[in-house]
């Protein structure tokens, strides 16, 4: 068993560490202000190949494996979460076309990756956690399809030039008769919405998308039709470990954050980290972190030797997101009433983390996802 990591490892880790720390953080409390896209920032990390890390080298991009995007994606979340999402969500769609692309395909859309932004359009009005539910229809013609439905909380939705798509192509199969597409923006009867307000990661914005009558050649169709479902939870499988690692980045920073203050503030003669009542909140925060940095450093070091993770990102995932919401807290709890300003950047972790509880598959379904691998092993 080994822990160390490789001289490549360490080298792309180290990048965006410092990259965070001297380009994101300083500018993230502007950019939660304003919910704008953090265009400048994104271009700039582009430059210096911490944006498409899924993409192939032969395509232009990193071709890294899911423990590099993590190591990525633990250290630009510590520097904002909403930028690092922003950053580095075209690696689902990166992920989806490495998986099920045609050689065309990879090449047309890889392509458009290296240059701008793509978006993972599963989640609707009336389907979140129930994947099999969603309403979007993609109806069969001769010469292709005509996709039709509703689309929201897309991130990245506001700036990207095309989406993966998952919509039903035959209503009556449930899981079985979802299918995955490759939508261009400027394709007629697409619209895209404005971006929707949040709470947290304001930076990485979330729109709602409209098909309308849109017409799509067979050329559209992502691998192979009734296979769509499949494809987004292996893609998911990838992608949780990020999701985990963000909040990982998270949860370091809510840690730092506490112990800086813990340590500068005194109360009674005697900095405020002596009294048992913090230290203690300040060894819980640091024992969960590095659990959960290693079940998400697990979870992606099984996927890049192929093995099956799905038991493992959940873990990962969970645990991460949970353990993040309530380090951010304790961080707050720390700060006592500064924690509740902007002045410090804690109450900025606070909603921040509530979203790493939420996308990707709630808390809740990747404990249901835990049960059923659970109990399939047996």
């Amino acid at each position: 068993m080994e822990f160390s990591l490789t001289p490549e490892q360490r080298a792309i880790q180290t990048l965006a560490q410092r990259f965070a720390r001297e380009v994101i953080a300083p500018q993230a409390a502007a950019h939660d202000q304003n919910g704008r896209f953090p265009a400048a920032i994104v271009e700039e990390g582009r430059r210096l190949g911490l944006v498409n890390l899924r993409v192939p080298e032969a395509h232009g991009g990193g071709g890294l494996g899911v423990l590099e995007v993590v190591l990525v994606a633990e250290a630009l979340a510590w520097g904002c979460v909403g930028i690092a999402a922003a950053m580095l969500l075209n690696n689902l769609a990166a992920d989806a076309l490495r998986l099920a692309g045609t050689p065309a395909q990879q090449r047309r859309y890889y392509a458009r990756l290296a240059e701008g932004f793509a978006a993972y359009a599963l989640t609707e009005p009336h389907a979140g956690s129930d994947a099999a539910a969603i309403r979007t229809r993609a109806r069969p013609t001769p010469d292709g399809y005509v996709l039709t439905g509703r689309k929201t909380w897309i991130s990245n939705a506001p700036v990207a030039d095309f989406f993966v798509v998952f919509a039903k192509t035959d209503p009556e199969a449930g899981h079985a008769g979802i299918s995955a597409f490759l939508v261009d923006r400027e394709q007629p009867g697409v619209r895209v919405g404005p971006p929707l307000a949040k709470l947290g990661q304001r930076a990485a914005p979330a729109a709602e998308v409209v098909f309308d009558e849109v017409s799509l050649s067979r050329e559209a169709l992502l691998g192979r039709e009734g296979e769509g479902f499949k494809l987004a939870m292996r893609v998911f499988d990838h992608s949780r470990p990020m999701v985990a690692a963000f909040a990982v980045g998270l949860a370091q920073r809510a840690l730092d954050e506490a112990l800086r203050y813990a340590t500068q503030r005194t109360a009674f003669g005697q900095p405020i980290a002596r009294f048992q009542g913090v230290g203690f909140k300040l060894a819980e925060m640091g024992m969960h972190t590095q659990a959960a940095r290693l079940l998400t450093y697990h979870a992606a070091w099984k996927a890049d030797q192929g093995q099956p993770n799905t038991l493992e990102a959940a873990y990962a995932k969970a645990f991460a997101a949970d353990h993040a919401m309530q380090a951010a807290l304790e961080a707050v709890q720390i700060h006592g009433g500064y924690g509740y300003s902007p002045e410090y950047p804690v109450e900025k972790l606070m909603r921040d983390a509530k979203l790493l509880q939420i996308y990707e598959g709630t808390s809740e379904i990747q404990r249901v996802i835990m049960t059923r691998e659970l109990v399939g092993r047996l």
